[in-house]
């Protein structure tokens, strides 16, 4: 049995020979190997969680996509789940991933609250926020800079000549959606003559931007906007969505407007949609390796810390990337 635990585990210190007669036994018989004693002698299993806030949003399905890719490449599985915005939910696949001894947990918080996240850390569990900033040094992120991307996008409706900007999003609770309005009213706040109203909706949805769109078209042409800032694409498309179904309202012409994300269908739509670029896949990866990282440096990673290959040093544990503007038709592009 040691020879066969060797073949199994530590490959190396059997000669080949004796590795191909085993293995071709273990073909043979049909052995599957009991993983999860395996893990219960470790005390880590060889996965990772990842809790997104919406997993219908094709931005969170790339990032889940670049996460599993470079967790594959470590030689681990992501557990995934999707907390749909609340933090219950959030809390049931964090007790969940506590349970099966997970390597470590991306997560994109539900809420501000952060404790129950600091806590799992303090377990020995590390954790990295995706999508997300911690307010201080407690917990590792990887994100994008969501002010920046919000003044691009408003800044970018400005300079087509437009002055009376509605931005619609929400639950403006939401941080990255906080930090985009916050982008589009330094943006404003350049210039005097441009107008900033605000439309709060409950949810990042097609249909919530549908009933967005609704509410504009329902204004009299002179108090409606010139320019729409939607807080993700998927409103984006919901508010084009709703213009496009009387047609009494023309992208650009009458109403230009600009989404967030940049997913996929974005350059799909029946008027090519203009968007903020978040790199999805990339993000996905890059908290793959951050966790790797921090879980070496906690010490907790045992055969599968380094995740074997490199990493983000150390001492590098707060990642941000830059978002980037893309122009298409529905501005004028």
């Amino acid at each position: 049995m040691g020879t066969v635990s060797n073949v199994l585990n530590n490959p190396e210190k059997v000669a080949p020979a004796t590795v191909a007669r085993v293995q071709k036994a273990i073909a043979e018989l049909g052995f599957v190997r009991n993983d999860a004693a395996r893990q219960l002698r470790a005390g880590r299993s060889r996965s990772i969680g990842l809790v997104v806030l919406d997993v219908g949003n094709p931005f969170f399905a790339d990032v889940a996509r670049g996460a599993e890719a470079r967790a594959a490449e470590a030689g681990l599985a992501v557990l995934f789940g999707s907390s749909d915005e609340r933090a219950d939910r959030e809390g049931a696949y964090v007790d969940l991933f506590r349970e099966q001894r997970v390597n470590g947990v991306l997560v994109t918080p539900a809420t501000a609250d952060l404790t129950a996240l600091t806590r799992l850390q303090d377990a020995g569990i590390p954790v990295v926020l995706v999508d997300r900033e911690a307010d201080d040094d407690a917990l590792a992120s990887v994100a994008v800079d969501d002010v920046e991307g919000g003044y691009l996008a408003t800044r970018h409706l400005i300079d087509a000549g437009r002055r009376r900007i509605t931005f619609v999003g929400g639950p403006l609770s939401t941080r990255q959606v906080h930090d985009r309005l916050e982008g589009a009213r330094r943006a404003v706040a350049e210039h005097p003559d441009v107008a900033l109203d605000v439309m709060e909706m409950p949810a990042l949805t097609v249909l919530q931007g549908r009933e967005a769109g609704n509410l504009l078209r329902a204004r009299d042409a002179a108090s409606r906007p010139d320019g729409v800032f939607a807080a993700n694409d998927l409103l984006a498309v919901g508010v084009l969505q709703s213009f496009a179904l009387l047609g009494e309202i023309r992208v650009p012409e009458d109403i230009a407007l600009i989404g967030y994300d940049d997913i996929d269908f974005a350059a799909a739509t029946v008027v090519p949609l203009s968007s903020i670029r978040q790199p999805a896949r990339e993000i996905g990866a890059t908290a793959v390796d951050l966790l790797l990282a921090e879980i070496a440096r906690a010490g907790a990673g045992g055969e599968h810390g380094p995740g074997g290959g490199p990493g983000p040093d150390a001492g590098e544990r707060r990642i941000r990337f830059r978002p980037e503007l893309i122009v298409r038709a529905s501005t004028g592009g």
